[in-house]
């Protein structure tokens, strides 16, 4: 894992009023910089979009501690999965997710860069992320939670420390160490 983050382009959707028809969205080009720099972000990152323990446990559990995150200090909670943006959209809009933001890395650019991607061929999911959370201060990581043994096609889905609790407990811990994230 490296010590920042890597500058990568993530290919999202917006909504767009202007854009005429059902399907009021375009494209948009979001950068590491935009997302990170001069912000302290919590990432929750998973094998895939509406699989079992990532629609189940890890990313509603998140999004039910959002607010006790944001009151260490975090300014913004990213859900990323090797998943292009329609997908990750509609994802969110299944679990009923309004506070975690969606982040697609499609391409997985970022998660290729942070060492986490892995062969999912056993079960069909071609590449895709290990499953972590970590926490980022202006674009350095600070504290990365992976599941243990990273291995490509892995037999089964480890969930013991990239939780919501384990990251709030960290943040909780530091806080009452060093002060505010802030």
């Amino acid at each position: 894992m490296p010590t920042t983050v890597p500058d990568v382009i993530f290919k999202t959707r917006v909504r767009d009023d202007s854009v005429a028809g059902d399907n009021p969205f375009r494209w948009q080009d979001v950068s590491s910089d935009d997302l990170f720099k001069g912000k302290k972000i919590v990432v929750l990152a998973l094998p895939g979009a509406f699989t079992p323990t990532c629609s189940n446990r890890h990313l509603p559990g998140f999004e039910a501690k959002y607010r006790e995150l944001l009151a260490q200090g975090i300014d913004e909670v990213y859900c990323l999965s090797v998943n292009d943006a329609l997908v990750m959209y509609q994802w969110g809009l299944h679990l009923n997710i309004v506070n975690v933001k969606m982040l697609p890395d499609g391409n997985g650019e970022f998660t290729e860069a942070v060492g986490m991607l892995v062969k999912k061929h056993n079960v069909g999911f071609g590449y895709r992320s290990w499953r972590y959370s970590m926490l980022v201060d202006d674009k350095k990581i600070l504290k990365v939670f992976s599941e243990p043994d990273q291995i490509d096609n892995c037999p089964d889905d480890p969930f013991t420390v990239s939780d919501a609790d384990t990251m709030l407990a960290y943040l909780t811990e530091r806080q009452r160490a060093h002060g505010p994230v802030r």
